[in-house]
């Protein structure tokens, strides 16, 4: 990775984490920076594997500097408890003192990776939790809405974003509205929908199921092409977009 600087968001999958990384191309010490959402188990347990390689490489010498995890109080709380649980006393010793569980606050910037982040609570009523805008450049803001809909009384965090990134479930065409919302997801339309009513530029939909595979693309570009006329990515995994 040389001098490059990575903001990983979210980790699933367990120590799978680790292998895409390695797919990726990287290794687990060029990560220093994550930014948590929420404590669902799709979203913190590759992270918790993270965690553990950071502190077995500090302990060994085979990892310089420190490390950082971005997250609310609730997740800070559930990654301290696991981390207590589950490593040696060597390891443990390293959180707070070279592995930071840095607490978010509402609406409170932060620097990260050389950039600024403004944290923002979603106020979800499914599980506490956060999205970003990370400012990349001038007025270029790139704004991460963490994994459900974003509210409409929030639509000036996104307003005129460069990127949009926000979840997709599914096809609107394929399932009922009702469920959807119970589910707290979004459709394709409904993703589309908003990056046209805030002005963005860019959207990335990701959190698709995976029944749409392997034409997610073609299908989810079709319905949200006619509402959205801006640039719309549907990433595969270790897809690279340049942005």
């Amino acid at each position: 990775a040389g001098s490059q600087r990575h903001l990983l968001v979210d980790g699933g999958g367990g120590n799978g984490l680790l292998r895409q990384l390695k797919r990726a191309g990287l290794d687990p010490c060029d990560i220093h920076d994550v930014f948590a959402t929420h404590h669902h188990l799709d979203h913190i347990m590759g992270v918790m594997w993270l965690l553990r390689v950071w502190s077995q490489r500090m302990v060994h010498g085979s990892m310089g500097g420190e490390a950082r995890i971005y997250a609310h109080d609730e997740v800070c709380g559930i990654l301290r408890t696991m981390a207590q649980m589950l490593l040696n006393d060597a390891e443990k010793a390293l959180i707070g003192e070279r592995i930071h569980l840095v607490k978010l606050h509402d609406g409170e910037p932060l620097e990260v990776i050389g950039h600024t982040l403004v944290p923002f609570d979603i106020h979800s009523t499914k599980a506490k939790q956060f999205g970003f805008c990370l400012r990349l450049c001038g007025d270029r803001w790139l704004t991460c809405c963490g994994d459900e809909p974003l509210p409409a009384d929030l639509y000036d965090l996104a307003r005129d974003s460069e990127w949009l990134l926000h979840e997709a479930f599914c096809l609107r065409s394929e399932i009922e509205p009702e469920l959807l919302a119970r589910m707290h997801h979004s459709s394709v339309a409904d993703a589309c929908t908003l990056a046209r009513d805030v002005g963005a530029r860019n959207l990335v939909l990701y959190h698709s199921t995976d029944a749409y595979l392997p034409r997610r693309k073609e299908r989810f570009l079709a319905e949200g092409q006619p509402v959205f006329a801006g640039n719309i990515y549907v990433p595969l995994d270790l897809d690279v977009i340049h942005i």
